[in-house]
């Protein structure tokens, strides 16, 4: 939805910075975010030009006031309501939470009076609905006190739905306080995910040294890292600073990381334990296992990119999924591809907890920890062994899921037109 947007920014605290980011400058990229091709930062000496702004334009307006801390559940929600002409958002006590959008005729009488010098508070009393917003939306940030508070909803954000219990208990705890420091600073997620592109680079170069300290340095070098490359997407989600570009960044870093290291390990232990180590086989056992652990691997990239472009709509590689079913689509005689519900199993209470972290074995988070254990311990053998079976059991699962996802959209296009993925 195209949209003008207005922020107002009277108060004083309208410049006060949590996480990194100003009150208006906060509210001004949630508007641009949802719409916004027009937008206006403004205060009570600026108000007079806001009719010349609008400029006689006929889409809606958003207004976002900017003496609290606000974020895009507080004006989602108004978006994606259906149409009224002067939608309010509200809080759980159904005052008015600070985000109107009004349209139509309701949008040019709100332009002028706020021109005039009224109050959005006086506006918003004419509402013709009231939309309830969501979680971490809004806060007050008038005094110390309330801008900690505002401060610790916002690190609310650095929890992921999709984390796996590895990255959970393991990454998170660290990289979140990591992330805490470098919001203040004026640095992007993007810029963070080429310094976690070059750590990988210099890990996976230190790691083609035959020298065992080189190794080790190595394997602490990528699982450093790793723990960083946790906080580009926290800063964007805290900063409201997530794009596409910056998610294939992200993804293309880390599947390359993983590469890079198996490559590098590999080559470790051809240059430390010889083409004889297995004994005369008539070929370098090392060099062999690098180019199935390479065929390997890019089989694995193209199938899980496959299953989230194609079936997903995503470019995350934790949005993978591994069943699909075929339900009704948003139109008549459309269907569409979604997550097959998980079954429900009995297992015996001993064995729930082995059974669900199974799965997390063969995860890039999990491997970087064993591979940097592996190194301290000077058996780097059985780091490159564990990354090319771990390949091949991943291999597997995905040959598997692949040719479901096939079948299943064969399947859909029986039963009516496909609609495309969305996220």
């Amino acid at each position: 939805m195209a949209l003008d947007a207005i922020v107002l920014a009277d108060a004083d605290v309208a410049r006060v910075k949590i996480a990194g980011l100003s009150a208006r400058d906060r509210a001004a990229r949630i508007a641009q975010r949802l719409g916004a091709r027009t937008l206006v930062i403004t205060d009570a000496a600026d108000r007079a030009q806001l009719t010349a702004w609008r400029g006689g334009r006929d889409v809606p307006v958003l207004v976002i006031r900017a003496d609290q801390l606000v974020h895009t559940p507080l004006v989602a929600p108004l978006i994606a309501a259906p149409e009224a002409p002067l939608a309010i958002a509200v809080g759980p006590d159904n005052d008015y939470g600070g985000a109107f959008l009004a349209r139509g005729e309701a949008a040019t009488r709100a332009v002028e009076a706020l021109a005039r010098g009224e109050s959005d508070v006086a506006i918003a009393a004419t509402a013709d609905v009231r939309v309830p917003h969501g979680e971490i939306a809004r806060h007050p940030i008038a005094t110390a006190e309330d801008q900690r508070g505002a401060q610790a909803l916002l690190f609310r954000l650095l929890i992921k739905p999709q984390d796996n219990v590895i990255t959970r208990y393991l990454f998170r705890p660290i990289s979140s306080r990591i992330s805490r420091l470098l919001v203040h600073l004026p640095i992007t997620a993007t810029q963070v995910s080429i310094v976690v592109a070059i750590l990988v680079a210099l890990g996976c170069w230190m790691t083609l040294s035959p020298r065992t300290e080189m190794m080790i340095g190595g394997a602490l070098v990528i699982l450093f890292a790793t723990y960083l490359d946790c906080c580009d997407g926290e800063i964007a989600r805290i900063k409201l600073q997530a794009s596409t570009f910056g998610a294939w960044l992200d993804t293309i870093v880390d599947e390359l990381s993983s590469i890079g290291y198996m490559l590098a390990i590999g080559w470790h232990c051809h240059l430390v334990y010889g083409p004889n180590y297995f004994g005369d086989l008539g070929f370098d056992p090392w060099i062999a296992s690098i180019w199935i652990g390479l065929a390997i691997y890019l089989w694995c990239l193209f199938g899980i990119y496959y299953n989230i472009i194609v079936g997903v709509g995503s470019a995350n590689s934790q949005d993978y999924v591994q069943h699909f079913i075929i339900v009704p689509g948003s139109r008549p005689g459309s269907v569409r591809l979604a997550p097959k519900p998980p079954k429900e199993r009995n297992w015996p209470r001993w064995a729930k907890p082995i059974i669900d972290f199974l799965p997390n074995i063969v995860r890039r988070d999990f491997i970087v920890w064993l591979a940097a254990s592996y190194a301290v311990f000077n058996v780097p053998h059985l780091s490159f062994a564990t990354h090319v079976l771990g390949g091949v059991v991943s291999g597997a699962m995905i040959m598997i899921s692949f040719f479901h996802l096939r079948a299943v959209r064969r399947a859909a296009r029986k039963q009516g037109v496909l609609e495309p993925p969305k996220r």
